[in-house]
């Protein structure tokens, strides 16, 4: 038999590192990605420079939850809620931006949100009732995630979320409405309108750093309660609720959607783009 001549440390760990960097980044690009937490507005949720893992390939899959924590992009009506920094455009300072997308650390951007999902299309939303809570058609909904509410005697203010009061909005076909834990500094769909169910990255589903805050983002019983009673969002006049995937299906169809980088929500080939992030 014929052994196999083995190969060099000095030249084993470095094709060994190529082929991990190559794995963190299909990972990455279609699977899980870990995301930087640069602001208050989900506290005590998510606690500025918490790490979150989000899963982006759920909503391929099915439609999001109220209640589920999502990353997205903002539309142009969402003013980020921190400046920019500037960036270079070095080879250095772009291979530092990538190493540190990977492992959730480098510096967000302008463009990317992290919020609660609270309602979705055909959703009626409003507040409040006379115990100052939201109501979601109709109904009022306990948050306990909630910490320092808005005030209820501010007036409304179309482009500021400084008061906990809006008028009912009936959540447009193929968009979500969106709020912050942390209400009285989120500057959410209050104020900046609802946001596209396309535009969602994914969803956060653990906090993993740092350690001592390391728990899961499950959906709360409040929102399961509701989703129990509620199960499905009354569509807008001439809608059609978008219809659960069949599980074969969708079985069958993960395997490719990852292969070929097609998104089920766009329909479009995948393009790389930088992680930003704005909760």
């Amino acid at each position: 038999m014929i052994r196999r001549k083995e190969m060099p440390l000095w030249q084993e760990l470095p094709l060994l590192l190529v082929v991990a960097f190559c794995l963190a980044v299909l990972i990455r690009t279609f699977l899980v990605q870990a995301f930087y937490i640069p602001s208050g507005s989900m506290e005590n949720t998510l606690a500025i420079k918490d790490r979150v893992l989000v899963n982006k390939v759920v909503y391929d899959m099915r439609d999001p939850l109220r209640g589920e924590i999502v990353v997205f992009r903002g539309t142009d009506n969402w003013a980020p809620e921190q400046p920019a920094e500037p960036i270079s455009n070095t080879f250095g300072a772009k291979l530092g931006r990538t190493v540190g997308d990977l492992v959730g650390v480098s510096r967000p951007g302008e463009r990317d949100f992290i919020k609660r999902v609270i309602g979705l299309p055909g959703d009626k939303i409003a507040c409040c009732d006379d115990q100052g809570r939201i109501t979601v058609n109709g109904e009022p909904i306990d948050e306990p995630y909630i910490f320092e509410n808005s005030p209820l005697d501010a007036p409304p203010n179309p482009r500021q979320c400084t008061s906990r009061r809006f008028a009912e909005v009936t959540v447009p076909a193929g968009e979500m409405f969106v709020m912050g834990d942390h209400r009285l500094v989120s500057q959410d769909a209050r104020c900046q309108g609802p946001v596209p169910i396309d535009n969602i990255i994914g969803r956060a589903f653990v906090v993993v750093w740092p350690t001592s805050h390391f728990t899961s983002l499950s959906v709360p019983d409040n929102w399961k309660a509701y989703a129990a009673a509620h199960p499905i969002a009354a569509p807008p006049a001439g809608e059609n609720p978008r219809p659960a995937p069949d599980p074969a299906t969708a079985a069958v169809m993960l395997p490719f959607l990852l292969s070929v980088g097609v998104s089920a929500r766009s329909g479009l080939w995948w393009r790389p783009r930088q992680r930003r992030l704005r909760s």
